[in-house]
């Protein structure tokens, strides 16, 4: 069996990727080092099998990289020391757990892909060591079939040099090496240029990152025409309407408005799901079909999910009803979402597609599938309440009244919660409805 093992430091602005801060500014070459850790982590992920890869991280809690990078890890606290020192220690500890062969790879080189870790797990079979070179004369990835911890001692670590000394140590051994092909890691700001048209970095480069908003319809064609033009037209912002099966001219007049416009039965987890399937963006907003978004929105959305901590959010509520019914329904409202983390479908809930990936996305639920996905996101790590409010129709509360509509919805959560199958909870809506 082989063990993979990635080292990672949080993304801290200012901290990670300084040599990139002259270029890019701090925040994105955070967020450089950060989506670089993020597609390793994914690569890593694809090619072994759970609980093979073991992430030693620094500069936050395990806590914060769990809701970060999810919790398919095996997380181990970096020790200290210098390079050398740390990653002979992870070598020892995988060694001394029963595993055949270790492979180290670096966070910060792009060119990785599960084909390379496939050919140096091959090449171990064969070889005592397997050593991927980086063009600035260190080395990308580093396997061993046993252990060899002379081959840290008097390395000058982060130097060009640290390849060829390597190299040498390894002939005054009498140990057999295969070398894998040259790659490009990420350090200097001319090391840049060949990210720009890499879909997976290139929005950070090109300070241009992309959201998909996604909207669920059923006979809307009193209310879309009104909620896209608030939506607005930005070339950053993708609009998706996925349709299920109007009677009236909901999807011409969404097509009108410059919307991709599908067709999808089987619900509205099915609705959004196939969404986000069609989309191309890197952030994710969820929104109603009568939920008007506040100005401003992508900007305040990206600027939130910077925060690696936070998985999800959505915004305040509020609606088009000043009525002192509906100020209290509000402020119960935001309450409930601030404090307790728990936003509803009519807040717009947005994310990264990174994060709905790997939750699964909605599940196929015939009502609640949004509470749930919020549920689920809330285990991982923070969902916030953003200060800008969305302007939602009060329809629904003018039909059966503000307090009926809300001891409704109130019902339906605390059934939720108690374990009351979702099949009979949408009975009871439909029956109160």
């Amino acid at each position: 069996m082989t063990r993979l093992i990635i080292f990672a430091r949080y993304p801290v602005a200012g901290v990670a990727k300084t040599r990139l801060i002259p270029k890019l500014g701090a925040e994105r070459a955070a967020q450089l080092h950060r989506r670089m850790t993020e597609n390793i982590v994914q690569v890593a992920c694809s090619s072994c099998a759970e609980g093979q890869v073991t992430l030693y991280f620094t500069g936050a809690s395990k806590r914060k990289f769990c809701a970060w990078l999810g919790d398919a890890l095996d997380y181990k606290k970096q020790p200290g020391g210098d390079l050398g020192r740390r990653i002979c220690q992870a070598f020892s500890e995988a060694f001394n757990s029963g595993v055949e062969r270790v492979i180290v790879i670096g966070s910060d080189v792009p060119g990785i892909t599960p084909a390379v870790i496939q050919q140096a797990e091959e090449a171990l079979i064969e070889h005592d060591i397997v050593i991927g070179p980086a063009i600035d004369g260190g080395y990308y990835l580093l396997g061993l079939a046993r252990p060899v911890p002379d081959l840290f001692t008097g390395i000058h670590w982060g130097t060009g040099s640290v390849l060829a000394q390597s190299l040498s140590i390894i002939n005054n051994l009498g140990l057999s090496v295969k070398k894998l092909r040259t790659l490009h890691d990420v350090d200097r700001p001319s090391d840049l240029d060949h990210l720009r048209v890499d879909s997976r970095f290139a929005d950070v480069i090109n300070c241009e990152p992309h959201l998909s908003v996604i909207i669920p319809t059923l006979n809307e064609s009193k209310n879309i025409a009104h909620t896209l033009e608030n939506v607005g037209k930005d070339r950053a912002v993708e609009v998706i309407i996925v349709d299920g099966g109007s009677s009236d001219n909901t999807c011409a007049i969404a097509a009108s408005k410059g919307a991709k416009v599908y067709s999808i039965r089987g619900g509205r987890a099915a609705q959004l799901n196939a969404g986000v399937e069609r989309s191309s963006g890197r952030y994710l907003l969820f929104l109603h079909a009568d939920t008007l978004p506040p100005p401003g929105y992508r900007q305040a959305i990206i600027g939130i999910l910077t925060d690696p901590e936070v998985v999800g959010g959505a915004f305040r509520f509020s609606s088009d009803d000043n009525s002192f019914g509906m100020k209290l329904v509000a402020l119960g409202t935001n309450l409930r979402s601030t404090i307790l983390g728990l936003p509803y479908g009519d807040q717009g809930i947005f994310m990264e597609r990174r994060i709905f990936d790997e939750m699964g996305g909605f599940k196929k639920l015939p009502i609640m599938e949004d509470f749930d996905l919020v549920c689920r996101l809330r285990k991982r790590g923070k969902v916030v309440t953003l200060r800008q409010p969305v302007i939602t129709s009060s329809r629904r509360w003018q039909s059966l009244g503000t307090l009926r509509t809300t001891l409704r919805n109130q019902m339906m959560i605390a059934k939720f919660i108690l374990g009351v199958s979702p099949q009979r909870l949408a009975d009871f809506y439909r029956k109160n409805n």
